[in-house]
């Protein structure tokens, strides 16, 4: 199988009995890891909250990501003003610096806009060395001044 590269076609695909031992392979770099839960523990949890709407992130026909979503949108007596919120997302540390995130990210923005009512997403990161913050922010996420759990909350408008 070839590998993927910058000009290989990103999508989001549900995760299979066939693929799930490779979702859950995928790792950040060791300095990255204190600020994402593992996606084996992050499927874990998504079949624990009905709310978690979870997809690996293709790179071609190459896993190289992982995304989860807070959605409230398909429960029973949704309300489609909650805030949908970027819960995790993460790039295998082998395939960072190639525009997979940004490109994932876009594909995740236009599945929120027609998931909500609303006019913006949240997501929340921890502060220090390696944080997500200042990609989020070069995405086009800006802080809202609160905190969640010790995280910073950013808001993207839709």
């Amino acid at each position: 199988m070839e590998l993927p590269n910058k000009n290989s076609k990103i999508s989001l695909r549900e995760i299979t009995a066939e693929t799930v031992r490779a979702i859950t392979q995928l790792s950040v770099a060791e300095e990255q890891r204190r600020n994402v839960a593992t996606n084996a523990e992050s499927m874990a949890q998504a079949y624990f909250h009905p709310e978690a709407w979870f997809r690996a992130i293709y790179a071609d026909d190459t896993p190289v990501g992982f995304v989860m979503l807070e959605d409230k949108t398909d429960l029973p007596d949704a309300d489609r003003t909650e805030p949908i919120c970027l819960w995790r997302f993460m790039i295998d540390q082998r395939f960072q610096g190639l525009g997979y995130g940004n490109q994932a990210l876009e594909l995740i923005v236009e599945h929120v806009r027609e998931r909500t009512k609303l006019g913006y997403m949240l997501t929340s990161c921890v502060e220090g060395p390696h944080s997500p913050k200042d990609f989020y922010i070069k995405f086009g996420f800006d802080p809202t001044g609160e905190m969640d759990d010790g995280e910073t909350i950013l808001r993207f408008n839709l």
